[in-house]
C-alpha cells in the first residue's frame, strides 16, 4: 500500500501563485509514476500533470501548460506542483496520485481545495 497526503490548498487571486505538496509513504518503491488530479464542482475528475519516478519525463494537461509545474523530490518521496497564473477555472480539488503502472492510478490522495478568487 501507498499513502499519499496532500497540503498546499487555499485562496488565492486570479494571477496569484500556490504550491502543492504530496507526500508518499508505504510502499513507495513499487511506485512508477506520480501525478496531480483535479476535480471542479459537477464536473469529472481530470488530469493535470504526472512525473515519472526518476523526474525524467513530465507530463501536463492542455489547459495548464506553460503555468504549472512538476516536480519530484524521490529521496523525500515528495511531489510538488507549482501553479502560477491562476484562473478561476483551476478551482478544484486537487488529488495526488500513485502509479505501479504507468497511467494505471492505484492510489490516492484525499484531495486538497483550491479556490482562486476572480
Amino acid at each position: 500500500q501507498v499513502q499519499l497526503v496532500e497540503s498546499g490548498g487555499g485562496l488565492v487571486q486570479a494571477g496569484g501563485s500556490l504550491r502543492l505538496s504530496c507526500a508518499a509513504s508505504g510502499r513507495t518503491f513499487s511506485v512508477s509514476t506520480m501525478g496531480w488530479f483535479r476535480q471542479a464542482p459537477g464536473k469529472e475528475r481530470e488530469f493535470v500533470a504526472a512525473i515519472s519516478r526518476s523526474g525524467g519525463s513530465t507530463y501536463y494537461a492542455d489547459s495548464v501548460k506553460g503555468r504549472f509545474t512538476i516536480s519530484g523530490d524521490v529521496a523525500k518521496n515528495m511531489v510538488y506542483l507549482r501553479m502560477s497564473t491562476l484562473k478561476a477555472s483551476d478551482t478544484a480539488v486537487y488529488y495526488c496520485a500513485a502509479a505501479r503502472i504507468t497511467t494505471h492510478y492505484d492510489y490516492w490522495g484525499q484531495g486538497t481545495q483550491v479556490t482562486v478568487s476572480s
